[in-house]
């Protein structure tokens, strides 16, 4: 089952729950995919890394968001942003851990004969293909950057 059936079967489901955040969250989802859609042609599909894109980038709203809240000290408005992208991450494929995407990256390196801060450009695009939604672009650019400098 793709993302995209998997999100309107969370509605249906958060409906009959009568669960008002997951349903807000997942609305919030099915609102970003549609207007990603129609945003050139009404019949566009979006292929799967293009939803874990839009999720990605919601999570990270949801994240900058609830930090904001915190340094206001308006803890009711940061918790409900941090369950909204907990919620939304659940659509998120799972996540690499460090030391995977360090060994990811240091193939990458290797394949591009990459040897200098000049070529941390074309290592961070060729790792963001292979890993496709698995890393966070920060983290892999920060991994490169320290690979790279030294």
């Amino acid at each position: 089952m793709n993302i995209e059936n998997q999100i309107n079967e969370s509605i249906k489901d958060s409906m009959k729950k009568k669960d008002s955040l997951r349903l807000e969250s997942l609305r919030s989802i099915k609102s970003a995919i549609l207007l990603e859609k129609t945003k050139f042609s009404s019949d566009k599909t979006l292929d799967e890394n293009e939803i874990i894109k839009i999720l990605q980038r919601l999570v990270k709203q949801r994240n900058d968001s609830a930090k904001i809240y915190n340094e206001q000290n308006r803890e009711d408005l940061a918790n409900t942003e941090v369950a909204q992208s907990k919620i939304i991450s659940e659509f998120l494929p799972e996540q690499l851990n460090e030391k995977e995407l360090t060994e990811i990256i240091n193939t990458t390196i290797t394949e591009l004969n990459a040897s200098s801060m000049k070529d941390m450009g074309t290592v961070i695009s060729e790792v963001n293909k292979k890993v496709s939604g698995r890393a966070d672009g920060r983290i892999i650019a920060e991994i490169v950057k320290n690979i790279l400098s030294n």
